[in-house]
């Protein structure tokens, strides 16, 4: 449970810096915000498998590019289920699934597989 609350605190900072960063998205307040997040975590669990699998074809012609557009279309559903956060365009959604991507990717990259920050020591 706790791995899945910091998930989601990371990806709420994908999306503020998205937010900050790019004029086509919008989350009005700190609670759509966070809602936004974890809608994003709950379709990216539930809906994003499938249509990896459904466009998996496409998917392999692009070289992988059209992944970008199933993260694009999960974060407008995102959008489209809270109450408080726009994304508008596109182009826009694209560039903010990029961002939220590349968040998510540098903070996950922090944590270990049950969610805790972990430090690994080797020595020789």
């Amino acid at each position: 449970m706790i791995g899945f609350i910091i998930r989601m605190l990371i990806v709420a900072a994908g999306i503020w810096l998205a937010d900050w960063m790019i004029p086509g998205i919008n989350a009005e307040t700190t609670g759509a915000l966070l809602w936004a997040a974890f809608a994003l975590g709950i379709i990216n669990a539930i809906v994003r498998p499938v249509l990896v699998v459904l466009t998996f074809p496409l998917t392999l012609l692009t070289l992988g590019l059209f992944l970008l557009v199933i993260n694009a279309a999960m974060l407008n559903l995102a959008a489209w289920f809270v109450d408080g956060f726009y994304v508008v365009g596109f182009i826009d959604s694209v560039f903010s699934a990029i961002i939220v991507s590349i968040v998510s990717w540098i903070g996950s990259s922090f944590i270990g597989p049950r969610g805790r920050y972990e430090v690994i020591v080797d020595r020789r």
